[in-house]
């Protein structure tokens, strides 16, 4: 009878426990529900993301706190917390280890060598990709696997471990070719023939080099915005047609790159002074050349690269220069352009460059001098041959070092075990002290119960918090209306009263045309004012480009006040990625200015421009009227509105004008 009574007992508070487990568990998954709400602010999202994990981590159980700190770790990533992004995921790593999950290690090493490869890292990063590569299976197909042996031959082919870096390209290659196709593996496969093209090259296959760089390009052109793609490919077929001494094939393609700088100087100015010294340096290893064409070409290059002050394109130039001159042995010029590759070589630590011309300089110097230049790159010759050496071996025992501490954690497993046997062996005896036991576990349920409360009032209050935010957005609409009205229905019915106006002195079938134009704008004015009233959120550059607007805006403006104007903008700012918000309050801000000069200044010529400097958008307008004292003219509604828009915008907004010296409107928006 008392046995029976006690396993009654015992049977009862297990299930007690585990539907107390089961609310918990719900509960952390409605949190990591919420923290994926796009809807909800990142703030927002990642304080349900830490409230999940503290959860978790109460619950006892090593999966489910794994699945919420890998959520974390994705909000971290999105608040730009990478210093805490680093630590859980390196939590992450050695938990998923612990549990034998390789798909949760996989995910924490490649998150790691991804950012240590983003930092420069190359020792951290090779051994996490190192760690990933370990626990994919051997026949596994994805894009996981694939970008990690892409990244470990990239590594590998800058640290010039050619071998290695061959064959993780080759299988990046095979796995990428069969997954489905999308841009970014398409870039991808660009990337592995590239490299694929480099590690041949370098071993002294060209055939087979040129082969890889021509793969390379047509990938490129399956790539929406394949042009620095295509770029890069062209100018690596060209420097393998100059090792092979076909300098016409070389120059073909240089010309090729040539007709491509108009679509690609914009992106990169340095294409163009990089082209024209790589086909000058072409013409002067063929040994076929014209010495003012070639030196024409280097003085023009060099010119620009000082202008654009690009140490590296300089220092690029000048040893071409150096070796230009060392032709026709003008020791002046030799040593002006040696000495200048030397000094920034030296800085930058390009030490290729660094060596052509201590090796230069040696030879154009008589005795000390010139003994000092060609020890100096005989002793930098013989520490970069060391370094290289380092390297390697670096690389072999960071897979070493892996793979010991793999045989560590697989012996730390085994001991964990056998603690584990002894603490079931304990946990058994205990059992028959059934009443403590009982009692534990109903403390074990209050303390869940008020985890459970405590969570729901968590979610609760920030519930409440959203909704208060709900009521803040109304309020600023309301705001909002107001100055949509004054500045653009009021706006256009004055600039429309006015034109009409103007024709009460005019008779004839033209006045009679132009009255009915301004009836029908007052009725897309009418149309307007009911679109405001039904929908206050449209989109406000809907089905057309923003500067064709606002050039709209300027010109039937200009031409019903009766200004001279001149409006210019730059075409590098990307309007599309520009919030509706910003949009709206710069194009209000235009117009309320023109209302402004129209009404107040008296001006004949009025000009605006638009450019973006350092991701600033400056917007300019200027007007020749009578101006006024911009320390104490602040006062009517138009100029708080554009200052209250521009405040909205987390923009800045200045007036500058003195009496009878026109006026001048600067503004300036974040372009993000």
């Amino acid at each position: 009878m008392f046995r029976i009574i006690f396993l009654t007992l015992l049977f009862l508070m297990h299930g007690v426990t585990l539907n107390a487990q089961k609310k918990s568990l719900d509960s952390v998954n409605k949190l990591i529900e919420l923290s994926k709400d796009e809807n909800l602010t990142l703030e927002s999202r990642l304080n349900f993301a830490l409230k999940s994990s503290e959860l978790a981590k109460s619950l006892k159980s090593d999966s489910i706190f794994l699945k919420s700190q890998r959520n974390l770790s994705l909000m971290y990533f999105y608040t730009e917390q990478y210093d805490k992004y680093v630590s859980i995921n390196r939590s992450n790593f050695r938990l998923a280890e612990k549990l034998k999950d390789s798909g949760a290690i996989t995910v924490a090493a490649s998150n790691l060598g991804s950012l240590y490869r983003y930092l420069e890292k190359v020792d951290s990063s090779y051994y996490y990709y190192s760690k990933a590569l370990k626990y994919y299976k051997a026949n596994e197909i994805s894009e996981g696997k694939a970008t990690a042996l892409l990244y470990l031959a990239e590594i590998q082919q800058l640290e010039k471990i050619y071998t290695g870096a061959e064959e993780a390209a080759v299988k990046s290659i095979l796995i990428l070719n069969r997954l489905p196709e999308t841009q970014n593996r398409l870039d991808k496969l660009w990337n592995a023939y590239n490299i694929l093209g480099i590690v041949s090259r370098e071993l002294g296959n060209y055939s087979k080099s040129l082969e890889y760089y021509d793969k390379s390009s047509e990938f490129a052109k399956r790539i929406d915005d394949g042009l620095l793609n295509e770029v890069y490919s062209i100018n690596n077929k060209a420097y393998v047609y100059r090792q092979i001494g076909n300098f016409d094939k070389a120059l073909e393609l240089y010309n090729d790159l040539l007709d491509l700088r108009a679509q690609y100087e914009e992106k990169d100015p340095t294409f163009y002074p990089i082209i024209i010294d790589n086909i000058a340096d072409t013409q002067l290893e063929s040994g076929n050349y014209d010495f003012n064409s070639i030196q024409g070409k280097f003085n023009e290059a060099y010119a620009i690269g000082q202008k654009l002050e690009n140490d590296i394109l300089v220092m690029n130039i000048a040893i071409d220069l150096s070796k230009l001159y060392k032709e026709v042995n003008q020791k002046d010029s030799i040593s002006k352009y040696a000495d200048k590759a030397l000094e920034i070589a030296s800085r930058l630590s390009a030490n290729e460059v660094r060596q052509e011309a201590l090796l230069i300089l040696s030879e154009i110097n008589s005795g000390e001098k010139g003994k000092d230049y060609l020890n100096e790159h005989i002793r930098l010759s013989d520490s970069l041959l060391i370094e290289e050496r380092k390297v390697r071996n670096k690389f072999a025992r960071v897979e070493f070092d892996s793979d010991q501490l793999e045989a560590e954690n697989e012996q730390i497993a085994k001991e964990r075990l056998y603690l584990l046997i002894l603490s079931v062996g304990l946990l058994l005896t205990a059992i028959l002290i059934y009443v403590i036991i009982t009692q534990r576990a109903k403390n074990k349920e209050l303390k869940m119960v008020q985890e459970q409360q405590k969570a729901n009032e968590e979610i609760y209050n920030l519930m409440l918090n959203q909704q208060d935010k709900v009521e803040e957005a109304r309020a600023q609409e309301k705001i909002r209306v107001s100055k949509e009205l004054h500045d653009g229905v009021l706006g256009r019915l004055f600039g429309t009263r006015l034109s009409l106006d103007s024709l009460n002195f005019t008779e004839g079938k033209e006045a009679i045309k132009s009255r009915a134009e301004y009836i029908g704008q007052l009725k897309t004015i009418e149309e307007d004012i009911r679109k405001i009233s039904h929908e206050l959120n449209t989109d406000f550059v809907s089905g057309s480009g923003f500067m064709d607007i606002v050039s709209e805006l300027i010109e039937t403006q200009s031409n019903a006040y009766g200004l001279k104007h001149s409006f210019h903008y730059t075409d590098d700012i990307n309007w599309d990625i520009v919030s509706n918000k910003v949009k709206i309050n710069l194009y209000r801000i235009i117009q309320e200015s023109m209302q402004n000069i129209y009404k107040h200044a008296e001006a004949k010529q009025m000009d605006i421009s638009i450019s973006l400097k350092n991701d600033v958008i400056w917007v300019k307008i200027i007007d020749d009227g009578k101006g006024f004292d911009a320390d104490r003219g602040r006062k009517g509604i138009g100029l708080k509105n554009m200052q209250s828009r521009i405040k909205e915008i987390e923009g800045s907004i200045e007036f500058l004008s003195e009496p009878n010296k026109g006026t001048t409107v600067h503004v300036k928006l974040p372009y993000n």
